[in-house]
């Protein structure tokens, strides 16, 4: 069992986490054009959280994990609430194709833990719709306290160099703002970016 099929039935109690997807939500609506006939993906999408929040915003809405208790979470949402749009898959993208187009990709402190950062979003390129939208929430680059040492993942993206790395993949447009901020007890603070890019 993964850390986060461990950790998926414990993950809505934790404050900070819908406070983040809260934020990014907000942030969504602000820097992208949201409409009502947008088929959208939620790549990473953990308990759905994020796209629970959004769930009025689209007309259809795809939660992808590669964590199976996370997705059983998902499903459990979606019943209670009682849609019919929203559609929780146990799927790995890293390392499989799917067959599908949105309108609209979103993921939230998903990319860090992406072997293959190039490689993946590229498949988000292909998986979109022409004029279809990217939408990357992460962390800065941070001194691997985040996670702590023992945790091998990417210490956050510069935005600047993840632009270039998305142009060279096929966007046209990339935006970016700060749009979080988490706090930890410590003292620390780890600031967290929404990319937007067109494709």
């Amino acid at each position: 069992m993964s850390s986060f099929d461990a950790r998926a039935r414990e993950w809505d109690k934790d404050k900070m986490h819908m406070e983040r997807s809260v934020a990014i939500a907000a942030g969504l609506g602000e820097m992208i054009p949201l409409s009502h006939c947008m088929k959208a993906l939620e790549y990473g999408a953990g308990t759905g959280i994020l796209s629970f929040l959004l769930k009025d915003r689209f007309s259809e809405i795809t939660l992808m994990d590669n964590s199976q208790e996370m997705i059983k979470v998902c499903i459990e949402k979606a019943e209670y609430h009682q849609t019919d749009h929203i559609f929780p898959i146990w799927f790995d993208l890293e390392h499989e194709n799917f067959d599908g187009r949105f309108d609209i990709i979103y993921n939230q402190m998903v990319l860090h833990h992406v072997g293959g950062v190039a490689g993946m979003l590229h498949k988000f390129y292909e998986l979109l719709n022409p004029g279809g939208y990217l939408a990357i929430a992460d962390l800065y680059p941070e001194d691997g306290s985040f996670h702590g040492l023992d945790v091998k993942v990417h210490l956050g993206f510069d935005p600047e160099e993840l632009g270039e790395i998305l142009k060279n993949a096929g966007f046209k447009t990339v935006t970016y703002k700060t749009c979080f901020e988490v706090k930890r007890e410590s003292g620390i603070k780890y600031p967290i970016f929404l990319l937007v890019a067109q494709k």
